[in-house]
């Protein structure tokens, strides 16, 4: 039933879209004639809504026509809510115009230009609602493996793991990553956090049926230009959509400047990275929320200090050297959810390490208190880290803050990630905390600090909220 309803989502939008400029008329004439609006109308020039009505579904006619010139219903999956809005700001302004200009030319009698100018508004108003909604059913659906698309990789370099990245954090999209493809066996044949090598490119035909692909994206670099050919006629011949990611210096479009000197294209990198301006702004982010957000839990924060002095003996924090922006070491802070010798105790355990690459994790920490677990599980353990962000050694957003040991064991694109700040919660908080593999967590951090906004920011904090207390993924 589902997979039927998204077969037909465009042609159910479209249809809602129409039902919406209808809706719209209606509502501009109930204002203007039924309620009054903007001062009183004439007994006599009062015209009744069957005569809009036909206006209306001239109007939702030329509304669709419009929202299918603009190419409302044909956006790539990736398209920003900002570039839907700005066609259907632009549609819903046409409209009005051709509607104003018709009753200009026409004038008939005792027709209020009013109604046209609000019926605009409102189409505007309720198609942006629809889409809206449509964008929210859409995303939930795709989470659900509704509608997904089958991606194969070909090519394990950076480009290739900027994609990984991408629909790793962003799960909305609707593509499903089956595994990529390398020549390289060290890469061809591993595995990359939730991502399989299925060996080398001489397996795509093969690949692309065992896994029933949907789309192959090439991310080989311009000098293996042939190979580049050679798969792109294979997939061709299976009937399967191919696409080539740009090879500018093996970087995003958006990382690369381009000037003309006289003809002359001329490129050159912009920073992706939290620094200069972004860092100031992220910093006076933190800072008054921090400020804000002390008056609120240093209440709480008394009586979890109590609980745990209560509970068991031992200092009230833990502190532990982690390392930050830069690979710079400090101390952070956290309220302590284990016995005061669980460091000591930690070698007898590593046999139940539950977690891959350098972390330590156990589901069922024996060396937990009581109070231990419920700090744990609503992560109210780590609210004194709210020192560390007024201090400036981390922020409210931002990488898992790691250990030394961790960093050592790193991989050369591992490392990326501590070019930020670390925080108290992040896309890794929000995407699944220790139910995620080692691979997977970094390339969550370095997409965000590839992709670091105010907006991501707020988005990830009212995120972290619901995922905080349900407990999802903490121990």
């Amino acid at each position: 039933m589902a997979n039927r309803l998204l077969k037909h989502q465009k042609l159910i939008l479209a249809l809602v879209d129409a039902l919406l400029v209808i809706a719209a008329f209606y509502v501009a004439w109930w204002l203007r004639y039924e309620r009054q609006w903007y001062h009183t109308v004439d007994p006599a020039s009062y015209t009744d809504f069957s005569f809009y009505f036909w206006i209306a579904v001239m109007a939702s006619g030329f509304t669709l026509l419009t929202f299918y010139l603009q190419k409302v219903y044909s956006l790539p999956r990736g398209a920003s809510f900002f570039t839907e809005f700005s066609k259907l700001f632009t549609s819903t302004a046409i409209v009005a115009i051709v509607l104003m200009v018709g009753n200009y030319m026409f004038q008939p009698l005792f027709h209020s230009r009013l109604v046209y100018g609000m019926a605009g508004a409102f189409i505007l108003l309720f198609t942006t609602f629809s889409h809206i909604i449509n964008r929210i059913v859409l995303a939930r659906m795709r989470r659900k493996g509704i509608g997904i698309r089958r991606i194969l990789l070909v090519g394990a370099g950076e480009m290739s793991r900027t994609i990984m990245r991408t629909l790793l954090a962003e799960p909305s999209l609707g593509y499903h990553v089956v595994g990529y493809l390398d020549d390289n066996p060290q890469k061809g044949q591993s595995r990359l956090g939730p991502f399989t090598g299925l060996g080398p490119l001489d397996n795509l035909t093969q690949a692309l049926v065992e896994h029933q692909v949907d789309e192959v994206i090439v991310t080989l670099p311009w000098q293996y230009h042939r190979r580049i050919m050679g798969v792109l006629r294979q997939c061709q011949q299976a009937g399967v959509r191919a696409r080539v990611v740009p090879d500018v210096l093996q970087l995003s479009l958006d990382l690369v400047d381009i000037e003309v000197l006289n003809g002359i294209p001329l490129l050159s990198v912009k920073p992706n990275t939290i620094a200069g301006p972004k860092f100031a702004i992220k910093r006076a982010m933190d800072l008054s929320l921090s400020i804000i957000g002390m008056i609120v839990v240093l209440p709480l924060m008394g009586v979890l200090a109590l609980a745990i002095k209560l509970d068991s003996s031992g200092p009230v924090f833990f502190i532990q050297t982690r390392v930050g922006r830069g690979g710079k070491l400090f101390e952070a802070y956290k309220f302590r959810s284990m016995v005061a010798d669980a460091e000591q105790l930690k070698s007898q355990l590593e046999q139940l390490n539950e977690a891959d690459g350098p972390l330590f994790k156990i589901k069922d920490d024996p060396r937990l208190t009581r109070v231990g677990k419920f700090l744990r599980r609503t992560s109210l353990d780590e609210l004194p880290q709210i020192f560390n962000v007024l201090k400036g050694e981390m922020s409210l957003v931002g990488p898992r803050p790691a250990l030394p040991e961790e960093v050592a064991a790193y991989e050369p694109w591992h490392r990326k990630r501590l070019e930020a700040l670390p925080g108290m919660t992040g896309l890794w908080q929000i995407s699944g905390r220790s139910n995620l593999g080692f691979d997977e967590m970094v390339m969550l951090d370095i997409y965000y600090v590839e992709n670091w906004s105010p907006g991501l920011d707020f988005s990830i904090l009212i995120r972290t909220i619901p995922k905080v207390l349900v407990g999802e993924g903490a121990y």
